[in-house]
C-alpha cells in the first residue's frame, strides 16, 4: 500500500497548487509525518502478528456463535462490530492520558493532509489489540482480519481539506469534514469525532460536532520540534515526570488514567475553559529555518530527550 499513499501525496499536493484549496504541504512537517509513519512499522516486525494472534486464541477458546463466514451479514456485523471498537479504541486514546501519550503522535502535526494520515504511534498498537477481543465470541478471524485493514485503509482519505462535504452521506459516513473537526484544536472542536468509518457512534454516544468554522490544527500544547524521537517519546516521558512529581498515589495514577488536560481540583477530563480560543489568521505554525547543524541528528538530542 505504500506506493498507494505516496502516490496519493503527490497527487494531493498537484491538486491543492491546480485548486489553490487548502494550505500548502509543507517538506518539513510531511517528511516528520512520514517518518512517524515508519517508525510505527516496526514494532510488527517483532508483535505484527499480536492483534490476529489473540483474536484466533480467543475465538477457538471462547467462541459462544460461529458465524458463518459466507454470509453477508455476517460480513455486515462485523464491519459495525470492529468500527464501534474502533470507535472506543480512538476515544480511550483522548480521554485516558497514558493512552493519549501515544495517540498525540498522530495529532502532533499542525497541517491536515494525506501526509498527516501516515502520523502514527509506535506505542498505540501495544493497548488497541485489547478492544476487539469481545469480538472473537462471535465473528471469525478472518472476517475480523479484513475489517481492521478496511476499516484503517478507509481511513486515509478522510485526510484532506480538498474536499468539502459528501451531501446526505454525511449523516451515516465519517467524511474529511467531520475528521478536520477531530485534528483541529478549537475548544468547541476538542475530544469531537472519534469515527473510523461511520458516524453514527458519535451521534449516538454524544461526541459529534458539525464542521462550523476553520479548524486549527495540532495540539493546543505543540511540540514545537521534528525529532522523530520527541514526537514519539517526549509527551509519555513528560507524563512520567509529572505522575512522579506527586506526593499521593491517587495523583501519580490520576495523572496516568485521567483525561490529558486533569490536574489536582479538576474534573477527570480537565477543564474545556483552559483551552484558549484561535483562529486561523493569529496562529503561528512552527516553521523554523533549518542550518546544517539542525539536520545533523546527534547523541546530544536523544540525552535532551531523556534527561531534560
Amino acid at each position: 500500500a505504500v506506493p498507494f499513499f505516496i502516490s496519493a501525496i503527490i497527487l494531493e499536493v498537484i491538486v491543492k497548487a491546480i485548486l489553490r484549496k487548502g494550505s500548502t504541504t509543507r517538506v518539513n512537517d510531511a517528511i516528520s509525518s512520514i517518518s512517524a509513519g515508519i517508525i510505527s512499522e516496526l514494532p510488527r516486525l517483532y508483535f505484527g502478528s499480536l492483534t490476529l494472534s489473540s483474536y484466533i486464541w480467543v475465538y477457538e477458546h471462547y467462541n459462544l456463535i460461529r458465524l458463518p463466514w459466507d454470509s453477508s451479514w455476517t460480513w455486515i456485523f462485523c464491519l459495525c462490530a470492529v468500527d464501534l471498537g474502533y470507535y472506543w479504541v480512538h476515544r480511550l486514546g483522548h480521554e485516558v492520558n497514558i493512552f493519549w501519550a501515544t495517540h498525540q503522535v498522530h495529532h502532533s502535526s499542525e497541517e491536515y493532509n494525506l501526509a498527516t494520515a501516515l502520523r502514527q504511534s509506535v506505542l498505540q498498537q501495544c493497548f488497541s489489540w485489547a478492544v476487539y477481543l469481545p469480538l472473537a465470541l462471535l465473528a471469525p478471524p478472518s472476517i475480523f482480519l479484513v475489517h481492521i485493514q478496511l476499516n484503517l485503509i478507509f481511513q486515509f482519505w478522510i485526510h484532506t481539506e480538498i474536499i468539502d462535504k459528501i451531501g446526505p452521506l454525511e449523516y451515516i459516513l465519517n467524511s474529511p469534514s467531520h475528521h478536520r473537526v477531530h485534528h483541529s484544536r478549537n475548544p468547541q472542536y476538542i475530544d469531537k469525532n472519534y469515527a473510523g468509518v461511520l458516524i453514527i457512534w458519535d451521534r449516538i454516544f454524544g461526541t459529534f460536532e458539525p464542521e462550523d468554522e476553520p479548524g486549527v490544527y495540532g495540539l493546543t500544547s505543540p511540540l514545537a520540534t521534528w525529532n522523530p524521537l520527541q514526537v514519539q517519546f517526549g509527551y509519555l516521558i513528560n507524563t512520567m515526570k509529572r505522575s512522579l512529581s506527586y506526593d499521593s498515589l491517587y495523583h501519580k495514577v490520576a495523572t496516568c488514567f485521567n483525561g490529558p488536560g486533569w490536574q489536582p481540583g479538576k474534573p477527570r477530563l480537565g477543564n474545556i475553559e483552559d483551552i484558549p480560543k484561535i483562529d486561523r489568521q493569529s496562529f503561528i505554525k512552527y516553521n523554523p529555518k533549518c542550518s546544517d547543524d539542525d539536520v545533523t541528528f546527534s547523541d546530544r538530542e536523544v540525552d535532551n530527550l531523556i534527561f531534560n
